[in-house]
């Protein structure tokens, strides 16, 4: 086998897919490919991708085209396509693209090696078969890569949510949990490789456990996580606000490691678009959730999604995210125009809302939003917090890392300070970070 086949590796949407992206990384070091972030250095390039939105699937179309250019140059590239558009196209992703070679869905990872292997020899092929419960739990490869200062985890895949407007129960598969004790297992061989903090990973992390007898809930796997030697800060993404337990909650009041943060995707601020959506809980319900975390943790910011313009989404309903917005103050907040996707309930809804209407929408929401964000790092301008150093900032003249918060903070710093958790005055405020100084201690 040659030496030093090089493997570009694009990854799009969720941080499940940025979790997939590494271990893709590392089962095809098996086959002798090294990673590398030139394209036009690969002999294999690999699309991990994302389907939520029509826009994010669009952008995989284009880009395989742009790669026509560097497959007639090398005929022997590879290309493949893997994650939720795998998931949802398979075969029919082989014939929309001749130049593609390979197509593996978000259950067939572990089929890789075998699929670059066959399209070395020539063969294109697509696996995007869903594989049984206890084949999969057996399936999750291990995380392999070098430390690092920050990782994230899967604790668990799929969802059983199935909310109208959502395409991931069908390209993610039904929920299924990992084996804590694997779970526990990876994380402290990570605490030993001198990871610091770890993210847990799931489409929605509150039903961990749940179905698996005899097995933690997720506010016990945290439990048992911040107990582990050497891990200094624990996150989680994503929660389901109809799941978040008062257990979980209780979480954040108990735990230090835990960090001030949670994503708790709203999605709208009315009832009616709410029920719509098959979400669960009223606006009423997300707020009581939303006292009882700052009950719990009074400091602690909270991150959202949003979708504008779901059908049928009147200017009632949407003064209605506005004011929800008002009330929670999301310190930051994800937020997209409503877009139809394919076998999810909310296709076959009448009641479109006009695509210019949507976009005035949005503009409006992304304004209110960003005021809300530049207020709440204002207020932040003054105090200490503790930072997470991760890296040197994009600058290259400071040093980077996270509040507990999961505000990004820059300063300056030796390098030597790179994985350790430091006390920095916030100085001044930006949009999208803060600077501080080091505070010597």
């Amino acid at each position: 086998m040659k030496q030093g086949k090089l493997v570009y590796v694009e990854t799009f949407g969720c941080q499940m897919n940025v979790s997939d992206s590494e271990k893709i990384v590392t089962l095809l070091k098996g086959l002798g490919y090294n990673p590398t972030t030139e394209s036009s250095q690969a002999d294999l390039i690999i699309l991990n991708t994302c389907s939520v939105r029509a826009k994010a699937e669009q952008k995989v179309y284009n880009i395989l085209n742009n790669y026509k250019g560097l497959k007639r140059q090398n005929r022997r590239l590879i290309l493949g396509v893997g994650g939720c558009v795998a998931q949802q196209e398979g075969e029919r992703l082989l014939a929309k693209v001749p130049h593609l070679d390979l197509v593996f869905g978000t259950h067939n990872l572990h089929q890789l090696p075998a699929l670059v292997r066959g399209a070395e020899a020539g063969q294109r092929q697509a696996e995007v078969a869903f594989i049984d419960t206890e084949t999969r739990l057996n399936l999750f490869p291990a995380d392999e890569t070098e430390g690092g200062v920050t990782r994230f985890v899967t604790v668990m895949q799929g969802c059983d949510n199935f909310c109208a407007y959502c395409i991931v129960p069908h390209v993610r598969g039904r929920e299924i949990s990992r084996r804590s004790t694997d779970i526990l297992g990876e994380i402290a061989a990570m605490a030993d490789r001198g990871v610091k903090e770890v993210t847990l990973l799931g489409q929605n992390v509150n039903s961990y456990g749940l179905k698996s007898q005899g097995e933690l809930d997720f506010a016990g796997l945290l439990r048992r996580v911040a107990v582990i030697d050497g891990i200094e800060r624990i996150r989680f993404t994503t929660s389901h606000p109809k799941d978040i337990s008062p257990t979980l909650i209780a979480c954040f009041a108990e735990l230090p490691t835990l960090c001030s943060h949670i994503h708790l995707p709203a999605q709208a601020g009315s009832d009616g678009v709410l029920a719509r959506m098959d979400r669960g809980y009223s606006r009423a319900e997300y707020l009581a959730k939303i006292a009882a975390l700052r009950n719990a943790r009074p400091d602690i910011h909270i991150t959202g999604d949003m979708i504008v313009g779901f059908p049928g989404e009147t200017d009632a309903d949407f003064e209605q995210t506005l004011s929800l917005m008002e009330e929670v103050r999301y310190a930051d907040l994800f937020s997209f125009l409503y877009s139809v996707r394919p076998g999810t309930k909310a296709a076959e809804f009448a009641d479109e809302v006009p695509r210019e209407v949507k976009q005035e929408r949005l503009q409006r929401l992304q304004n209110l939003q960003r005021t809300m964000t530049l207020e709440l790092n204002r207020s932040l301008v003054g105090s200490d917090q503790e930072v997470l150093v991760e890296g040197v900032s994009k600058r290259g003249d400071q040093l980077y890392g996270r509040s507990s918060g999961n505000r990004i903070v820059n300063f300056a710093g030796g390098e030597n300070l790179i994985g350790s958790l430091v006390p920095v005055t916030i100085t001044r405020a930006y949009q999208n970070s803060l600077l501080g100084e080091l505070l010597h201690h």
